[in-house]
């Protein structure tokens, strides 16, 4: 197997970097500052880049020894007693970037969203007190509402004044105070006010992403959250709506909110998985009669035979699966999913498998499982980035869960988290540990990788006690990664990990295949003249 370029998998960490650190988040921001204090300062030693890792020690107060991980950033380690990424592993991350950039140019970049904020706050707070002035209070009335909004957003967010994507959030809160200052008094319509709300606004804003060009990295980098959180309120007001008895005043909005759920399909090319799950959601809680869903139905039909070209028809397709579904068509679902690629379909089953478990239809369940899992796989492989991939497995894990609970489908369980491995390796570990199959616990640290002291203390003292052979192997590997790099401090790591394989060894009265053993590697090992001084320094071998 080819190895990764350098820069290549610098790339890749460095993304995972800007994932974890967020530039308006102030700890972050005095994190970077630090970290960039001291790598500026020359206090970055010993920096190695070898296998997938990056290793150093930092001259801080105390000297400590950092190890990033290029492949999985979360799993990069310090010796300070810091939680998380710290100021070590940032300096020890600027130390090897500047090896293939600029360091500089980097925090520019990283720190731009902070800055343009701030720029924007000004002139938009200005214009919210003119737009609160110039409207009164709207009475109940569905296209006076619809009118304000559309007037308030594209007043606010599609002037052209600013259009970089990091203003978007802060302009948008001046919008949303707008429109909250705005509201009917009395509570009930209040409640539906704000619902019309989230639908405009989430179609507007998704409709300006696409007028202003913005890529799928450049929003979730910049504004995703305000989609999710329109999503969030969505769901919060759909439970405080449902528990209050409607008037029959409005009849007339819920139909008119119909027809407008329905532009969320069309509005954009971009944000498939955000649009579809506000309009599913608007379906299962507020359009609940038949007729109105088989009436949808008709039109998403007549929609996709309308379409142009260019036109992405994916969401008009899930909107037809989540109708048949929702009258019971399973059947006909089934043969929609059908004409998905894996990658398309997988992120939508995991809606219908939990809205089904809340049902507690457990048969429509299973073959919806079963269908996940036949498909996952690619849609994890196409995915990419690590903590996606885990965000999405713990999702997965969460919502096949309750099915095999109730239906004792504990090999259907087992079985999700082997095909979402790797990113299901903390459920799949806590299951074979608590059912103390301790080969197959250690069979799957290998395959993930991990260094034996990586790994937790009680696990390992528990398995030391009961199944020390299973530690033979990963101490083994452990050890011949540390040599493999070549330096005095791996040297030193390797020789504390062959002690402990040595004290295993005796445990299991093996010494004779221990004696062998090491006789075997120091020939093996000749010619690497630091790593013989530091076996005998700590007396692994006879001076």
């Amino acid at each position: 197997m080819e190895s990764t370029p350098a820069s290549e998998q610098m790339e890749y960490f460095e993304e995972q970097v800007r994932e974890m650190l967020v530039p308006t988040d102030t700890e972050d921001a005095k994190l970077v500052q630090k970290g960039l204090m001291l790598y500026r300062q020359g206090v970055v030693k010993q920096l190695q880049i070898f296998n997938d890792k990056i290793t150093s020690t930092v001259q801080d107060v105390t000297p400590c020894y950092v190890k990033l991980d290029l492949v999985f950033a979360s799993m990069s380690t310090c010796s300070c007693p810091g939680e998380g990424f710290c100021r070590h592993q940032i300096a020890t991350f600027f130390a090897a970037f500047s090896k293939f950039g600029s360091v500089g140019d980097w925090v520019t970049a990283w720190r731009e969203p902070a800055r343009e904020k701030k720029d924007a706050t000004n002139w938009g707070m200005q214009t919210a007190k003119d737009l609160v002035k110039a409207n009164s209070i709207l009475k109940p009335d569905y296209s006076r509402w619809v009118q304000s909004f559309e007037v308030s957003f594209d007043t606010l967010l599609a002037s052209k004044k600013y259009t970089s994507p990091y203003v978007i959030p802060e302009l948008y809160g001046i919008y949303e105070r707008r429109i909250h200052a705005s509201a009917p008094v009395e509570q009930e319509w209040r409640l539906l006010y704000e619902m019309v709300a989230i639908v405009v606004s989430f179609r507007k804003l998704a409709a300006l992403s696409e007028s202003l060009g913005h890529d799928e990295d450049t929003v979730r980098r910049a504004y995703l959250h305000l989609f999710h959180n329109l999503l969030d309120d969505a769901e919060e007001l759909a439970i405080k709506i449902g528990v209050q008895s409607l008037p029959f005043a409005f009849d007339e909005f819920i139909e008119r909110l119909k027809d407008d759920a329905f532009d969320l399909l069309r509005c954009a090319n971009g944000l498939e998985l955000e649009r579809i799950q506000l309009y599913r959601h608007l379906w299962v809680v507020f359009f609940k009669k038949k007729a109105w869903r088989e009436a949808e139905l008709t039109k998403i039909e007549a929609a996709l035979k309308g379409l142009q070209d260019w036109e992405n028809p994916l969401v008009l397709m899930v909107a037809g699966v989540h109708l048949n579904l929702l009258i019971g068509n399973d059947e006909t679902a089934l043969k929609l999913i059908g004409q998905f690629t894996d990658e398309e379909i997988v992120p939508y089953l995991l809606y219908w498998i939990e809205y089904l478990s809340v049902l507690k239809a457990w048969r429509r369940v299973g073959v919806l499982i079963e269908l996940f899992l036949q498909k996952v796989k690619a849609y994890l492989a196409a995915l990419g980035g690590y903590h996606s991939c885990v965000t999405f497995a713990r999702s997965a894990i969460k919502s096949v869960t309750n099915y095999c609970g109730e239906n004792e489908r504990f090999d259907l369980y087992e079985r999700a988290l082997l095909v979402m491995l790797p990113y299901s390796f903390g459920e799949y570990e806590y299951l074979l540990f608590e059912r103390k199959q301790y080969d197959r616990w250690g069979e799957l640290q290998a395959f993930v990788g991990l260094d034996f002291y990586d790994l937790p203390k009680d696990r390992l003292k528990v398995i030391e006690k009961e199944r020390p052979e299973v530690l033979l192997g990963m101490l083994h590997q452990t050890a011949q990664r540390e040599i493999d790099q070549k330096n005095r401090s791996s040297y030193k790591m390797a020789v504390r990990h062959l002690k402990k394989l040595r004290t295993l060894y005796k445990k299991l009265k093996r010494v004779d295949d221990w004696e062998y053993f090491l006789e075997t590697l120091m020939d093996r090992t000749k010619r690497l003249r630091a790593f013989h001084e530091e076996c005998r320094r700590s007396k692994l071998v006879d001076v």
